[in-house]
């Protein structure tokens, strides 16, 4: 695929997975803002979109960080793929999710005093999670059955509509991240942390990359095939 400034981030990251760390080096958002083109979303922060374009096409194509290399997620089926997402960032999320809102609660009790950010960190985690977990209860017993039923022509209802409303959650949960990371200064950890405030940074820190990838994953791979697959 040919880029150039006028492509959108999304599509950008699906095919070419390097150019994600550039993005999220340079803050620009190609998960829930991945329909905006890359000088759109450069202008907005102050960028050169051709630099930017140079530097991401400067990279050797790969694999996205941490799945397995050589991945290319438009050659394995939608159910190989929904099974994927489930598998990997749905199960990391609730098992966390649960056990974090409790850390975060503890920390700002323990540290609230010193560092007053942390009540609104508690409270902004406990509403991501408040949110997320139901929005992936959504995805794994209506959508992602629909979406299964595509390769067998027999999705039940169209799924645009269900597709509109996990994108418009997957907004929601960008814009409780963006919150969290402008409260921590990006997740920098105070002198005075303890062994727990650090643990509680550095989770918040990978629920975020995890989360990013996974609703690129969702946002710009999967819901749009699966568009392409009805009108085939």
């Amino acid at each position: 695929m040919e880029f150039t400034v006028d492509t959108p981030l999304g599509q950008i990251a699906a095919a070419r997975p390097t150019s994600i760390a550039v993005f999220e080096r340079l803050r620009l958002d190609y998960c829930c803002g991945g329909r905006q083109s890359l000088a759109e979303a450069c202008r907005h922060a102050g960028l050169a979109g051709e630099g930017v374009l140079e530097e991401i096409l400067a990279a050797p194509a790969a694999a996205l960080p941490g799945d397995q290399e050589g991945v290319d997620w438009t050659e394995l089926s939608l159910v190989e793929f929904i099974d994927h997402i489930v598998a990997t960032h749905h199960a990391y999320l609730h098992e966390n999710l649960g056990p974090l809102v409790e850390l975060a609660e503890k920390v700002a009790r323990v540290h609230g005093e010193r560092h007053g950010e942390l009540a609104e960190v508690r409270d902004v985690f406990a509403k991501f999670a408040g949110d997320i977990g139901p929005h992936l209860r959504k995805e794994e017993l209506i959508l992602f059955p629909s979406i299964a039923r595509i390769e067998d022509r027999t999705a039940p209802f169209p799924i645009w509509q269900p597709i509109a409303v996990m994108e418009a959650e997957h907004d929601e949960a960008g814009r409780d991240l963006a919150r969290l990371r402008e409260l921590t200064s990006g997740y920098a950890v105070p002198e005075d942390a303890c062994s727990s405030y650090r643990r509680l940074l550095e989770q918040l820190a990978e629920i975020e990359r995890d989360t990013l990838t996974h609703v690129h994953k969702e946002n710009n791979i999967l819901f749009p095939r699966a568009l392409a697959a009805i009108d085939s």
